[in-house]
């Protein structure tokens, strides 16, 4: 017999047996391809499971589940404490996780133009062997020039890499072995430079998890009902609901897909006992979506370095419970973090309010915005007019184009993956992509390819 114990929000995912034969899990599948990750304890396979986040287990000799607890449970207990309070507490606690997971160690640390990796950089701006890097998309936002900024003034060293056009096509049976397929393939971003990583260091240092421990979703007091629509307008992918709609019908389960999406997310949602509206779909979407989605990415990252995350850390989710919630709204915490102990690094644009930084993003409205607005919006549009089409999501590098469309159809239509989805779905599903809305379907495409390598992976054609 084993004991095992996970913690509160896991890095990657422990699979073990459970009853059942071993068949595909239809049911699962459907809410994979329509969200883009599994839920719950869910796996391909309708005898494995993942095992749950803050959950005691104990194990057979044959790593089947004997009896599991609960250790932790998602609560919301906000202190009677002020701003300038938490801020020291948040300031002691995060420094002490990083200096833990980093000490005497070589670091790698990706920086983007957002708040989360900032935050990390204000915490290892003293730490001496720090190697910075940052990525952009040809023909999109310059994200670099904000993280090489960021390095320079830490004193970073820091590399700068542009996603390349179809990369995703020598790279992806490797990522079909990295990620087990738990989660499809043009959000890893990372494996088109992976092998650069070997020699930046010994750990990354990743900043996963802060945009939603540190804000807050904005919501007034919802009932049951209203949070189950926002959790549903969350998770949904565009164009997600169709296939998975398509395959549901396709495969005889009988009802609707939707109503059974509805049953899992009401069940799953009745078990966070916590009142407040904004807390308990942070505590949902840690529990159901992170540790899932999130978590099941790092696996790229794990397969060159280990991996530190300091908002993964026990502790962090403990202190998360008892901040009440107008501390975390609107980044605050993070924000405050910043301008009082690396001024410098406040006065760099923040990306997600350009072109307004931390001392100035509250004027990012009309009229104060108008004048980037309208130059960003005339640059785009002349861009578009000789054929350089703004880049901001890696699904237009990977699919779009004839040298894409190649290996795409390839893996569509010449793969095992027939045996699983009708011809007939992938054909149309293809065709919406192409000739329908290239945005609203780029999801189902990229689920169909995530299928196919998991039928040439496992070799298996399912009883329907």
């Amino acid at each position: 017999m084993k004991t095992l114990k996970t913690p509160i929000l896991p890095i990657g995912k422990t699979v073990v047996k459970s009853q059942g034969n071993h068949e595909l899990d239809l049911e699962a599948i459907c809410f994979f391809v329509a969200c883009g990750f599994f839920l719950d304890s869910d796996t391909y396979w309708k005898d494995e499971v993942v095992l749950s986040p803050g959950t005691q287990y104990q194990l057979d000799d044959n790593h089947k589940i004997i009896s599991s607890k609960k250790w932790f449970q998602w609560h919301y207990s906000p202190r009677n404490i002020g701003f300038d309070d938490t801020l020291r507490e948040f300031t002691s606690l995060f420094e002490t996780i990083v200096k833990e997971q980093t000490d005497n160690k070589k670091v790698i640390l990706p920086i983007s133009g957002g708040l989360d990796s900032r935050t990390q950089a204000v915490a290892l701006r003293d730490h001496p062997k720090v190697h910075s890097y940052s990525y952009e998309y040809a023909g999109g936002y310059p994200e670099t020039k904000i993280a090489q900024r960021i390095a320079k003034a830490c004193d970073f060293t820091f590399t700068s890499f542009t996603v390349p056009k179809g990369y995703l096509w020598d790279c992806i049976e490797d990522l079909a072995d990295i990620n087990q397929c738990y989660s499809e393939f043009t959000h890893p971003r990372q494996m088109a430079f992976i092998d650069a990583f070997k020699g930046m260091g010994h750990v990354f240092s990743l900043g996963h998890m802060g945009d939603l421990m540190f804000d807050s979703f904005g919501l007034p007091q919802l009932s049951f009902d209203e949070e189950i629509a926002v959790l549903t307008k969350l998770l949904l992918k565009k164009g997600g609901v169709e296939l998975a709609s398509s395959l549901w019908n396709a495969w005889g389960m009988g009802g609707r897909f939707e109503d059974y999406f509805e049953r899992r997310l009401r069940m799953l949602l009745k078990g966070i006992e916590i009142e407040d509206t904004n807390a308990k779909l942070r505590a949902f979407k840690t529990k159901y979506y992170v540790s899932r989605w999130s978590s099941n990415n790092l696996s790229v990252f794990e397969s060159v370095h280990p991996v530190t995350l300091p908002y993964y850390d026990d502790r962090m989710f403990e202190f998360i419970c008892t901040v009440p919630e107008e501390h975390l709204a609107n980044r605050r915490l993070q924000i405050a973090y910043i301008k009082k102990n690396a001024p410098e690094l406040a006065k760099i644009t923040w990306e997600g309010q350009r072109p307004f930084n931390l001392n100035s993003y509250h004027l990012n409205k009309s009229p104060y915005n108008l004048p980037y607005r309208v130059t960003n919006k005339m640059k785009r549009a002349f861009n578009e007019l000789i054929g350089k089409p703004y880049i901001s999501r890696n699904w237009e590098l990977q699919f779009v184009g004839k040298d894409n469309d190649q290996p795409l159809k390839k893996w569509l239509f010449e793969s095992k993956l027939k045996e699983l989805v009708p011809k007939e779905i992938i054909k149309e599903f293809y065709e919406y992509f192409k000739q329908k809305d290239a945005l609203k379907y780029s999801h189902s495409v990229s689920m169909l390819l995530t299928l196919a390598l998991f039928q040439e992976r496992f070799h298996k054609k399912p009883e329907l």
